[in-house]
């Protein structure tokens, strides 16, 4: 499998540069696990699913410390048939059958629930794909149902899903919604926008 995320940081600062050079730091825990390459738009994260939304995690949370306005950007795949398999994503427990949907939903509510707390809240709002299945809206409606009880649910939005809490939850649910839904071998994709300190939310 190949998995992985184009992540982008904009932080709302005159010391944007500072901000995310600093910031930057918080993956140094993760770059052995990962593959990373930067260029001028943004940035590719390659890994397992877990590590690469820790990173993204570690990543917007020491930025969004600083007061900050920040939003992260980030187009997340996992099993896209245009990409080579890489064995730093490899995940042996998503070699096997498609589980039944309520056990998944119990599963990622059960993954959520055990989160602990990061200190910093966010908003965040997110898109899920399962492609290429004939069962694609019944993944989807499932992912839904998760949402509202995963405790960060805030509001359907056209076309997305809006969450808000503390960051850790936040982004344990999307990773869940990414890991859980869909076939384990198949196509998924997540286009995922996070923000912090916004003026709006005052």
């Amino acid at each position: 499998m190949f998995s992985g995320a184009q992540i982008s940081l904009y932080p709302m600062s005159d010391d944007f540069v500072g901000v995310i050079t600093s910031a930057l730091g918080a993956l140094d825990p993760y770059r052995e696990r990962l593959r990373i390459e930067t260029d001028d738009v943004s940035t590719l994260i390659v890994g397992t699913p877990d590590v690469v939304f820790a990173a993204m995690q570690a990543l917007f949370v020491a930025a969004a410390k600083t007061g900050k306005h920040c939003v992260l950007h980030a187009t997340i795949s996992r099993g896209c048939p245009g990409e080579p398999d890489d064995p730093i994503c490899a995940v042996p427990e998503m070699n096997g059958p498609l589980a039944p949907l309520d056990e998944r939903k119990a599963q990622a509510l059960a993954a959520v629930s055990s989160i602990g707390q990061s200190g910093q809240p966010v908003a965040a709002q997110f898109s899920l794909y399962t492609l290429g299945i004939g069962q694609h809206m019944d993944e989807i409606y499932g992912c839904i149902d998760f949402i509202k009880s995963s405790g960060v649910f805030d509001r359907s939005k056209n076309f997305c899903t809006k969450l808000r809490g503390d960051a850790a939850p936040v982004f344990a649910t999307v990773g869940e919604a990414f890991v859980r839904f869909g076939p384990p071998q198949g196509h998924v994709t997540i286009d995922l926008t996070v923000s912090a300190n916004s003026p709006s939310s005052i």
